[in-house]
Order: structure tokens, then sequence, then C-alpha cells
């Protein structure tokens, strides 16, 4: 017995050290309220939406909207490899826009997300797309969302799925990034966006590095809403598998090496000194 407690005491630290550590990894990926999340989110798809060949006429300046944001990170957090079912629901994903946009990324492990590379990725489709005939050879679709002229605002989010992710892996290290857009784009049969001299189409709006710009457009709107499907909602953080393992483990941990240290104490009384 005397030998037991020693171990069990190692052991409880070692397991809770382990848990304290898959917890901050899993916090190297940023929550929807960070500030530099959401330029870099912006910023790629404004970098990519200035670049498209043949020029656009009409392509507006992204900015972020926080009710997209909520719902990308409610459908994250279901680990599903396929488009939220509710995006075409009123009300569901977003108080005002209706039907809604969605583009998806999964990997593994997590360590490897970027939010350039993602939407990189998405980009990269244009290779498969002919603007002239609106054809796509294979998978275009993420690429036409990110580059849909009237699509003006976007909320994404990126979560660990420890259980891994439907239709894609079972790596517990596995990680999905969702973006939401409003306009929705992406509609079959229709161009992403009107070619021509750029900002030409939107004459009223101010014209920056190739795209429309208007202060009314791109106004910051905060939400009370949430989407009441959204699987952490019960929770008032985004509290996974990880996240429980902690709240519940440590408190045993603890206990565990009070009941160690005080077994140690009666075994050998004279191994611990006080002065």
């Amino acid at each position: 017995m005397a030998l037991r407690l020693p171990l069990i005491l190692w052991l409880t630290v070692l397991m809770d050290s382990i848990i304290l550590m898959q917890s901050a990894q899993e916090k190297q990926l940023p929550d929807i309220t960070d500030q530099s999340f959401i330029d870099r989110c912006v910023k790629a798809h404004n970098d990519h939406r200035s670049r498209v060949n043949p020029a656009a006429s009409d392509m507006l300046y992204m900015t972020w909207d926080e009710a997209l944001a909520k719902s990308a990170r409610a459908w994250a957090r279901n680990c599903k490899n396929f488009h939220n079912p509710l995006l075409q629901t009123r009300g569901k994903v977003h108080p005002t826009f209706s039907p809604v946009g969605e583009n998806i990324w999964v990997g593994e492990p997590f360590s490897t997300f970027t939010v350039e590379g993602a939407v990189q990725k998405w980009f990269n489709e244009v290779a498969e797309y002919t603007y002239s005939t609106k054809e796509c050879k294979s998978v275009c679709g993420h690429y036409k969302q990110v580059v849909w002229a009237k699509s003006y605002k976007v909320g994404c989010a990126v979560q660990v799925c420890p259980n891994g992710i439907e239709e894609f892996s079972n790596n517990p290290k596995s990680a999905i990034f969702v973006c939401n857009y409003g306009d929705a784009g992406n509609i079959k049969g229709h161009h992403p966006y009107k070619e021509g001299t750029s900002c030409s189409g939107c004459p009223s709006d101010s014209c920056n590095n190739k795209l429309c710009r208007n202060p009314k457009r791109e106004e910051l709107k905060s939400y009370s809403w949430s989407p009441d499907w959204d699987p952490g909602a019960a929770s008032s953080a985004s509290c996974n598998s990880f996240c429980l393992a902690v709240v519940i483990t440590r408190p045993l941990s603890l206990l565990l090496i009070f009941a160690g240290v005080y077994g140690l104490q009666l075994l050998y009384p004279n191994l611990f000194a006080y002065e």
C-alpha cells in the first residue's frame, strides 16, 4: 500500500497535466470574438475578390457579421463535413439574411489550419470553373461563393473535433472551419459576378482595391440573436469534451492528491518535517 500511494499521486498529477495540455492546445484556435481572426477572415476573402479574372464590375467589399459567425460556430460544433440543412430556413441561420451561403474546410491535425490556407483552397477551385460558359469541371462551389459579388457579409468559426468529423476522419485532432455568407451565393446557372471595369457596376459606391465600398453596407451590427439549434447553447462557453474533462477531472484529481498526501502522512509520520 505504501508503494501504491505515491504511484497513484504521480498518475493523478500526470493525468491532470495531460488534460490541461490538451485543453491549452485546443485554445490555440481562435474564437469568433478574436479581432485578429475576424480581420484575417475578412482580408482573405477580399484579397481574392479583388483578384478575379476577368475583372468584376460589381464586386462588393465584404465585412464581418456577428450573427453569421454565431451560426458558423454552431454548425462547426456539430463536426459534420456537410452543409447545414437549415441554410434555406428563414430565421434559423440569421435574423435577416435568407437563405445563407456556406463554405466548409476540414483538416487534420488542427495545427495545420490557417484562415488564409483554407480560403486559398476554396479559391483554387477557380481552375475548375469557366466564366464564359458558367461550367464547372468538378468542384467549384466554394470558389463561386468566395467571389459571389452580392455576398457582402461573412462570419466564420473554427472548431477542434476530438471525436473526429463525420464523413471525413476519426482523428481526434481534426478541425473544421465554417464560413457563412449573406447574401447567399453560388446560385446554379448564374455568374458569380458581372464582368467589366472594376466598380463600374456600383456607381454610388467608392472604389477601393477594385471593390465597391459603402459605409452603410459595411456597418458592424450587434445582434442579441443566437441560433436556437446551437449544440453549445446550454453552456456559457464553447465547452467541448476537453473542457468537460478539465471541469470534471481536475476536482477529482485534487481530491485524490489530498487523499494520497494524507495517506502518506499516516503511514510515514516522519516523512513530513515542519520547522
